[in-house]
């Protein structure tokens, strides 16, 4: 009987292993080509706004955070730097900065969603049509399946 439960627990540790690695490795072995530094440059050089992702926000902590230059354009979104891998990035404008779960799911509503975040070194967002830059003054990216803050940049 001691056996069979000692095999049970650590079969079931292996399969919790097993799903928590696969949660983590999966974003990142289907992510696609990061945008050269070079696109992404260039589309700094065209930005209205800048801000910074930070990795010591509240919110943040050894598997969700940002770090680089965020850029703001009349056309896209881009970051030149790092996010923790993870699944269902979202990129979000927000009216008021936020930088944890808590201040970020009372004000969600009031927020524009952009888009996917599909990369995790460098990215480009492209921003919907008439997006007004002035209506919002940070940038969020959130994971929308664990609900979990990743990073924010307050650009104005």
């Amino acid at each position: 009987m001691k056996k069979a439960l000692l095999l049970l627990a650590s079969h079931a540790l292996v399969a919790v292993a097993g799903f928590a690695a696969g949660v983590y490795f999966l974003p990142i072995l289907i992510a696609p080509p990061a945008p050269e530094v070079s696109e992404v440059k260039a589309l700094a050089t065209q930005a209205r706004f800048t801000g910074q992702f930070r990795r010591d926000l509240p919110g943040s902590d050894a598997l969700h955070w940002g770090e680089g230059t965020v850029s703001v354009g009349p056309q896209s979104v881009s970051l030149m730097g790092r996010l923790a891998p993870g699944p269902d990035y979202k990129l979000y404008l927000s009216p008021s900065f936020v930088q944890t779960e808590a201040e970020f799911l009372p004000i969600k509503d009031r927020m524009l969603r952009v888009g996917d975040v599909k990369t995790f070194e460098n990215f480009v967002v492209t921003l919907p049509p008439g997006v007004d830059l002035a209506a919002y003054n940070t940038v969020v990216v959130w994971c929308e399946t664990f609900k979990e803050f990743i990073s924010a940049a307050q650009y104005r």
